[in-house]
């Protein structure tokens, strides 16, 4: 009896695991693809606007459907690291005809391109929300790029 008992919880402890696994398993499993459907709709609904229609923040949920879960959006200025101090570090240095280029190509990049985040939100009844992010770029490809003497894109 007592090695009945014994097998019993074991096989309980055993269940009870998987069952929290597979559980987990699932959440993020439907978080991923509603991450991915939510970034398909933001990159397809921006592709012909320009870059200052892109909205600071947005947010909204699943529906019915996926109750539980929720989405944010937030959009900000692309940040291009500064490579003129590596430029001029250079045996030789980087000329200003170069460097010149550089800040003209940092400038076209901070008006043209926007990093974009959105988040799926899990909200289960019981613990702490689960997070998933992702990130990418939208770009306007309409913004002309400006460089000296060229006069044009």
């Amino acid at each position: 009896m007592v090695i009945m008992v014994g097998g019993i919880i074991v096989v309980a402890n055993a269940w009870s695991g998987n069952f929290s696994r597979v559980r987990i398993a699932r959440i993020n499993n439907v978080a991923a693809t509603l991450l991915e459907r939510k970034m398909t709709e933001i990159e397809f609904e921006y592709q012909d606007k320009s870059i200052d229609e892109l909205k600071e923040e947005d947010g909204g949920d699943f529906g019915a459907m996926y109750p539980g879960y929720r989405w944010e959006m937030k959009s900000k200025e692309f940040e291009m690291p500064d490579l003129s101090g590596a430029m001029q570090s250079k045996e030789g240095g980087a000329d200003e005809t170069l460097l010149t280029i550089m800040r003209a190509t940092s400038e076209f990049f901070k008006k043209s391109v926007k990093e974009v985040a959105v988040t799926v939100i899990y909200k289960p009844r019981k613990g702490n929300e689960i997070r998933h992010t992702v990130s990418s770029f939208v770009v306007d490809y309409k913004k002309e790029m400006p460089l000296p003497g060229m006069g044009g894109q």
